[in-house]
């Protein structure tokens, strides 16, 4: 269901071509709630990050083959979001505490046991949890991705160096 939500958030930027991550939510936020109102509104706004990201890697990156700055005439080619496509989670849809994680779900919050060790666990409680993915590591298997950075460093994280189109996206050219 976040990958649909992802894909039907790519149409709006296919047709405005606004990828920015606040003008997105303005633009988008209430239609995807009334379309996909099992995700819940947070769980909406991590599609919205997760969709204002891959558009900065895809359009912005300078190693990335649609930069726009070099296809500047031609239409947004059309990305959709595989159903293996991470999800990316915040500390609204996710928590530590006491060495268990907190986690919401369709089904509802999800809690289960972390075995971390006591220096990781005060990671937890001393740096800024930035984001947190959920990505499939083999055909039943997922896992978690803890992105973490001391509080006075930006709030976005940065493009890779390089510009990978991840396996998880399939694009086409627009004729």
């Amino acid at each position: 269901m976040f990958a649909q939500a992802c894909n039907a958030l790519m149409q709006v930027v296919q047709q405005t071509r606004i990828w920015n991550r606040v003008a997105l939510h303005h633009l988008a936020y209430k239609d995807l709630r009334a379309q996909f109102p099992a995700l819940g509104s947070q769980m909406i706004c991590n599609a919205i990050y997760s969709v204002a990201r891959t558009c900065r890697l895809l359009f912005q990156h300078p190693g990335s083959p649609f930069n726009l700055t070099r296809r500047s005439d031609k239409p947004l080619p059309q990305v959709r979001f595989d159903a293996t496509c991470p999800v990316y989670f915040d500390r609204h849809t996710l928590s530590l505490r006491a060495g268990q994680i907190s986690m919401l779900t369709l089904d509802g919050r999800m809690r289960f046991q972390l075995a971390l060790k006591p220096e990781d666990e005060d990671c937890f409680h001393t740096l800024k949890l930035r984001e947190v993915v959920l990505r499939r590591a083999t055909v039943d298997t997922f896992d978690l991705v803890f992105s973490l950075s001391q509080a006075d460093e930006a709030a976005t994280p940065a493009l890779p160096d390089n510009a990978d189109i991840p396996q998880y996206l399939l694009i086409e050219e627009t004729p």
